[in-house]
């Protein structure tokens, strides 16, 4: 491949600082850099100047905050997708938005190719390489991590130390971790992290507070839906973007989010991460909470059985295919009566559901549900012949008991 400009998505750390040289020593052509601002926080502002002492002439930094939370975080929640149980999928579904962003930028800059720093063996390759083939497939792809012999994290600061490429570490000297932040969450792998059996240093977390030293008072805060996504807290409007940074600022104060996984990537391999996703915890526990009131049973039970092949669809880098379309159709369509309130506590890591209730849409009867006499409203009389119904095939099947 020999392209006559390249689009790096850069974020201005090691592996992409390293890349931006060797891309151009190894290609001699020019490389534009992308930074996607998708509310990782002040790193941003330092990518300019980074991409500038390296010669770079098109420097690309965009604000994406409102429309990654809006098109992309939001459409995942109203599906309560979570991966293996426990991960919410804060890196997967970002991918999707910038591999968006790198195939616009080519067209805008006659690029031939594009370029990122996922390694060869994680998945994010594999995310960014599906979304480029699905928008714009005649576009060249360079993964310099399954090409190239800096295959360390030792050698990456050499090399950046020898081309004076200035790198964030940690305080010992040592390579710092391996992150990524999002509005929606911060990840960490390497270091003590790859050996599961290893704590994370408590100095790793930068979000959230110590559950243990979280404060001793709760706070309570009351979500307003509508059409399943957040639009409010405590009565005040608010956009996509604010909502999630103000409830990972609430969560993150009360040390809630944190999670030390091993996960199974795409490629085959387990891997050990630590994430900290506070506004999102607090969103899946209150979002599943208004969907209880109402959701009609089948769709609820549907939903959670196409749970786990959407959130593994958004995890392995679908985000752009037919498939993960025609659910989100569906999910779509289920969350119009999403609509109500739902109050929560916030305490030492936990978050608990207080109340939900909804004027319009609600499916929740009390004159049904009382324990006390509910004048009729239902005949306890009926259950007898629901329960016969239902014991038909036990009984037939009764008399074979034993054969096995």
């Amino acid at each position: 491949m020999s392209p006559s400009k390249i689009v790096l998505a850069y974020s201005g750390g090691l592996d992409t600082s390293v890349i931006l040289k060797w891309l151009q020593d190894t290609y001699n052509c020019p490389v534009v850099t992308f930074t996607a601002d998708l509310g990782q926080g002040e790193e941003v502002d330092a990518v300019r100047p980074k991409a500038e002492a390296l010669g770079v002439e098109e420097i690309f930094i965009e604000d994406l905050r409102e429309e990654y939370v809006r098109d992309y975080v939001w459409p995942m929640f109203r599906a309560n997708a979570i991966y293996e149980g426990e991960y919410l999928l804060g890196t997967s579904i970002a991918r999707p938005l910038i591999a968006k962003r790198l195939c616009q930028i080519a067209d805008e800059t006659g690029a031939g190719a594009v370029s990122h720093g996922a390694t060869g063996k994680g998945n994010d390759q594999v995310r960014f390489e599906l979304g480029v083939y699905a928008l714009k497939p005649e576009l060249g792809v360079i993964a310099p991590w399954r090409t190239w012999d800096l295959n360390s994290r030792e050698k990456l600061l050499a090399y950046a130390a020898e081309h004076n490429i200035p790198i964030k570490k940690k305080k010992d000297g040592g390579s710092p971790y391996s992150m990524d932040a999002n509005a929606l969450h911060i990840s960490y792998e390497g270091g003590e992290l790859e050996d599961p059996w290893t704590p994370p240093n408590k100095d790793m977390w930068l979000w959230t507070t110590d559950p243990i030293e979280a404060p001793d008072t709760p706070v309570e805060i009351t979500l307003g839906y509508e059409h399943g996504d957040v639009v409010s807290i405590d009565g005040e409007r608010l956009t996509p973007f604010q909502v999630l940074a103000q409830l990972n600022t609430l969560a993150g104060e009360h040390g809630i989010g944190r999670i030390d996984i091993v996960e199974n990537r795409y490629v085959g391999i387990k891997s050990r991460g630590c994430y900290e996703t506070p506004g999102g915890t607090i969103l899946l526990k209150a979002h599943r909470a208004i969907e209880s009131i109402t959701l009609d049973r089948e769709v609820a039970h549907m939903k959670d059985e196409l749970m786990p092949r959407y959130a593994k669809l958004i995890y392995n880098g679908y985000w752009w295919s037919p498939e993960r379309k025609l659910l989100q159709g569906l999910i779509d369509q289920s969350q119009k009566p999403v609509n109500g309130e739902v109050r929560l506590q916030l305490y030492k890591g936990n978050v608990t559901v207080l109340g939900r209730m909804s004027d319009s849409d609600s499916l929740f009867d009390a004159n049904i549900s009382t324990f006390e006499d509910d004048g009729g409203a239902y005949t306890q009389a009926d259950a007898e012949g629901f329960i016969k119904l239902n014991a038909l095939r036990l009984r037939l099947g009764a008399h074979l008991t034993g054969r096995d």
